[in-house]
């Protein structure tokens, strides 16, 4: 091989490598362009944040992709090669990695099939709280207490979830023990004009107030009533502080646990 076709052989790799670069370089900036542009655009904003983070990832690690095995051809290496690297090294880090793997199904299905969102109060296994965030392999839930659990997306797709949120308006229960002794009528009309007191509390459906049973010193008393489904807390506290007043102005009393011993002499 003479000094010429050595040359152009470094020319044309100096030329191919340098195009390369170019390519890569710009790819990524055109990336990084592409993705900006699709998470502002009006398809991305109608669809749940969650998601939107979710496929605005999936892209931008295609469009990387493609431009990585691009220059890669570029500068001369070839692509069956190259895939055939990306296909054993997949192999091996889907063995490696199927819990992982599964948590970005059971991603995928949660950001498909919404079965919550961000935002909503849920109940999931023994996990109570707020949907946090909704990512591709966790889940994460805010307690009332402003602790984060971070749940995988995999346990998410095989169990129960309670969506509190969901329904729009829920139902409170508070149950009140009254003396045996007590006026029936009277126990039904305080309790059901205590439910009146709240602006809170819906009226349609119209609050109930139900003699739920006998108890070994008490009847109980069951006040249902609805309520929009963020302000269920609220509701709940009032009718307990505010059922608790009503009765003891109508000379309602509350009795404590008894029990009633009767001894027998010979």
């Amino acid at each position: 091989m003479d000094i010429e076709s050595l040359k152009t052989i470094v020319t044309s790799a100096g030329v191919n490598l340098l195009l390369g670069i170019i390519i890569l370089v710009v790819g990524l900036f055109l990336t990084h362009w592409i993705v900006k542009f699709l998470k502002q655009s009006k398809v991305f904003a109608k669809l749940d944040p969650s998601l939107q983070s979710f496929f605005a990832n999936i892209i931008k690690l295609i469009l990387i992709v493609i431009v990585v095995l691009t220059a890669a051809n570029i500068i001369g290496v070839p692509l069956t090669s190259i895939i055939t690297i990306f296909a054993s090294a997949g192999v091996a880090i889907s063995l490696g990695m199927q819990g992982a793997l599964g948590n970005l199904v059971g991603g995928v299905t949660l950001l498909i099939l919404k079965p919550i969102k961000s935002g909503e109060f849920v109940k999931i296994g023994d996990h109570v709280g707020f949907v946090k965030d909704i990512g591709a392999f966790y889940t994460e839930i805010k307690t009332k207490d402003n602790t984060i659990i971070s749940l995988p997306n995999s346990s998410l797709t095989n169990t129960a979830i309670m969506n509190f949120t969901r329904g729009g308006i829920r139902r409170v229960e508070v149950s009140f023990n009254v003396s045996y002794s007590s006026d029936i009528d009277l126990v039904f009309s305080t309790l059901k004009n205590m439910t009146k007191g709240s602006d809170l509390i819906l009226q349609d459906p119209p609050p109930k107030v139900v003699f739920d049973k006998c108890r070994e010193s008490s009847m109980e008393f069951e006040v249902r009533a609805w309520t929009d489904a963020p302000n269920f807390s609220k509701v709940r506290k009032y009718m307990t502080l505010a059922g608790k007043k009503a009765l003891d102005e109508a000379g309602i009393r509350i009795p404590f646990q008894q029990m009633d011993v009767h001894i027998k002499q010979d």
